[in-house]
């Protein structure tokens, strides 16, 4: 996976060797995620499929899109959508996604670049290729990751934070055999650039055919693995893992994964919310009352209009 790199390795800070009496976590759940299409047609795999969400807390969903390599016209992207209760979290591996939104926003992010946006009480946005890259097709792979907001934050205003590639943090093992880009929260003292109402963790690990990954991680922090590309093992009992997988873990204060090819991993964890509730479609609250309220809401134009100049057919 290219998103950002080093030269060498060796030159950045390491991770610390881990006592051998550390409380590894052990796997609780190691699902495979099924493969769909979403937005005009691109396919996704949903990660946390057949996860409960009392161990995805504070996460909602999780989808893979890509790795697809298109040809010229290929490349698809969302039509306009709502969404309130919660945020989203666009990081972008290969290929180029612009996005817009009602309040006029937006950007364009690129390989290793994230997308925030905390949607709040509610927003319209889309998410779309480039005219250039659907005139040329191009390889495309990301992530969104739905981010849940506790309820005293669930309807504040919406806002963006665009990171790029090189402000994240990045960090190795001991060997050098790892690659650590540390998008949001912190590993082992090293922080992340993505500011969050909910304290967690973000990722994107790649190791080298053989190497071996002992990551500390907050104890009081859930902590999923997902397996973006390769295979290798994870968890002391060295339960095989591979493309499209997700392992869930128990409590501890570490997590193990090994190399058999190169391995491309996105690693999560926040401190659970331990709330109430109530999702469908675009919207994530507390309550199924509250979510009439957001679909109600949304019926009526009170999450936003599409700006006239982004409607169809016009100048």
């Amino acid at each position: 996976m290219p998103a950002i790199t080093v030269d060498d390795v060796l030159v950045l800070p390491r991770l610390p060797r881990l006592d051998p009496m550390t409380d590894f976590r052990q796997v609780r759940r190691l699902t495979t995620a099924p493969q769909g299409y979403e937005g005009e047609g691109f396919p996704v795999r949903r990660a946390f499929a057949g996860v409960p969400l009392t161990e995805l807390d504070p996460f909602i969903h999780l989808d893979q899109m890509g790795e697809v390599d298109y040809a010229p016209g290929e490349p698809k992207g969302t039509p306009w959508h709502p969404h309130r209760g919660f945020e989203t979290v666009t990081y972008m591996i290969d290929g180029i996604m612009d996005h817009s939104d009602s309040l006029g926003g937006g950007g364009s992010i690129s390989n290793s670049d994230t997308q925030w946006m905390t949607a709040g009480a509610g927003i319209l946005h889309i998410e779309a290729p480039p005219e250039h890259l659907v005139m040329s097709g191009g390889l495309f792979h990301g992530l969104q990751l739905w981010v849940n907001l506790p309820a005293a934050a669930k309807m504040i205003d919406p806002k963006y934070q665009d990171i790029r590639g090189k402000a994240a943090a990045l960090l190795t093992t001991p060997d050098g055999g790892a690659l650590i880009r540390v998008i949001a929260g912190e590993v082992a003292g090293h922080s992340g650039p993505g500011s969050t109402f909910t304290p967690i963790n973000l990722a994107h690990v790649t190791l080298q055919p053989g190497a071996r990954l002992d990551l500390p991680w907050q104890p009081d922090y859930n902590a999923l693995v997902y397996t973006l590309a390769g295979s290798g093992w994870v968890g002391t009992d060295m339960r095989p893992i591979t493309l499209g997988q997700l392992a869930t873990h128990g409590p501890g204060d570490a997590i193990r994964v090994e190399a058999k090819t190169e391995l491309d991993l996105f690693i999560m964890g926040g401190r659970p919310i331990r709330e109430p509730i109530a999702h469908y479609g675009p919207f994530v609250m507390n309550t199924k009352a509250e979510l009439k309220q957001a679909f109600d809401d949304f019926q009526k134009g009170r999450l936003g209009v599409i700006p006239a100049a982004r409607l169809p057919h016009t100048d």
